[in-house]
C-alpha cells in the first residue's frame, strides 16, 4: 500500500470563514481545518497570522519545505493583501504569474480576476478562479463550456480553450438573505425553512413563464400569497429562494446562449445541496447541468502551485 505524501498547504481563505488542506501531490485530501475567522473578521498582519497558524500550524511545522497557498477573499482590499487582479482572459498561467506575498511570510496569495470590456460595468472574482481551475484539471471536457458557481455571489463563467473569457455575478445568495431578514418579505415566513420542492419549483416556473412582469413586482408575491392563504408561512421561504433562483437562471441561460455556449457543457461547481438545489431548477427549465461538481478549490490549489512551477512533481 502506498502512502500519499503531502505536497502543499492549501487555504480557501473567504470572507467569513477559511478552511485549511494538506493535499497530496495527485490531489487527495489528506487533513483539513476549517475556523470562523473569515478575512472580513480580522484586522492587522498579525490576526491573519494567528488565524493562519491556528488552522495550518502544526503541518507547517511538521513539513516545514511544503509551499504554502491561499485563494479567496485574503487578497482583497479587506484581506490581508490586496493582490491586483488578473484580467480576463485568464487561465492558470496568467494567475500563477499574479501570485503575492504577504511581507514576512512564505504565504502566496492566488489573484482574483477582472472582467472589464469597457462595454459593461466591470465585474469581479476571488476564490471562484481557483475552483475553475480545479475542475478544468480533472474534466477536460470544460476547456470550452460555462461553469456555474452558485452561492451568496453566483458566479456564471464563460470557459474558452481552459481560460476565463468572461463571466457575470448574480448577487443571489445574499439578496435572498437581505429579503428574508430585512424587508416586509420576511415577516410571514417561519424561522425554521423546511425543504418544500413544490413551493420551491413554484417560485421557479414563476420566474420561467412570467418573469417578464420584472423581479420588484414579482417579489411582492412572496408577501401576498402568504396573506391570501395560497401558500403556508413555512413555504414562503422556499417560494422566494425558487423565484430568486428562477430569475437567476432566466438571465444566466440567456447569456450563455448570447456567448454561444448552447452546445457546450454547462457544469455546476460548489456546496452539494446548494447545486442540487440548482440542478433542481435547471430540470424545471429542461436544461440540467451536464456535470455537477463538489468543492473543486483544493484541485484548483494545486493546480496553480504547479503553474507557479512551487511544486515540480
Amino acid at each position: 500500500m502506498v502512502t500519499r505524501q503531502p505536497a502543499l498547504v492549501g487555504i480557501d481563505w473567504g470572507s467569513t470563514s477559511l478552511r485549511a488542506y494538506l493535499i497530496s501531490a495527485d490531489g487527495a485530501v489528506l487533513e483539513e481545518h476549517a475556523a470562523a475567522k473569515g478575512a472580513s473578521t480580522l484586522q492587522g498582519h498579525s490576526a491573519f497570522v494567528a488565524a493562519l497558524q491556528e488552522v495550518a500550524g502544526a503541518w507547517r511545522e511538521q513539513h516545514a519545505t511544503l509551499p504554502l497557498q491561499a485563494c479567496g477573499m485574503v487578497g482583497s482590499q479587506h484581506g490581508w493583501l490586496d493582490v491586483p487582479y488578473v484580467r480576463c482572459p485568464a487561465g492558470a498561467a496568467d494567475l500563477a504569474a499574479g501570485l503575492r506575498q504577504p511581507d514576512d511570510t512564505n504565504l502566496r496569495i492566488v489573484p482574483g480576476v477582472l472582467c472589464d470590456d469597457g462595454k459593461l460595468p466591470p465585474d469581479v472574482m476571488r476564490g471562484e478562479e481557483t475552483q475553475i481551475v480545479g475542475a478544468l484539471a480533472h474534466h477536460a471536457e470544460l476547456a470550452d463550456s460555462c461553469v456555474v458557481l452558485p452561492g451568496t455571489h453566483s458566479k456564471w463563467t464563460h470557459v474558452a480553450q481552459g481560460r476565463i473569457v468572461r463571466f457575470a455575478t448574480h448577487m443571489t445568495g445574499e439578496l435572498y438573505a437581505v429579503l428574508r431578514q430585512h424587508s416586509v418579505l420576511g415577516r410571514l415566513m417561519t424561522p425554521e425553512v423546511p425543504t418544500d420542492a413544490d413551493a420551491f419549483l413554484r417560485g421557479v416556473g414563476a420566474a420561467r413563464d412570467h418573469g417578464n412582469l420584472g423581479l420588484p413586482h414579482q417579489l411582492f408575491a412572496v408577501r401576498s400569497l402568504g396573506v391570501t392563504g395560497q401558500l403556508p408561512h413555512a413555504a414562503l421561504a422556499e417560494y422566494l429562494s425558487g423565484l430568486l433562483i428562477g430569475h437567476e437562471l432566466r438571465a444566466g441561460l440567456s447569456w450563455r446562449t448570447g456567448h454561444a455556449l448552447a452546445n457546450k457543457p454547462l457544469a455546476l461547481v460548489g456546496a452539494p445541496q446548494l447545486c442540487d438545489r440548482y440542478q433542481l431548477a435547471l430540470c424545471h427549465f429542461g436544461q440540467p447541468a451536464d456535470l455537477v461538481l463538489d468543492n473543486t478549490a483544493p484541485a484548483g490549489l494545486l493546480a496553480l502551485a504547479r503553474a507557479a512551477q512551487l511544486i515540480s512533481y
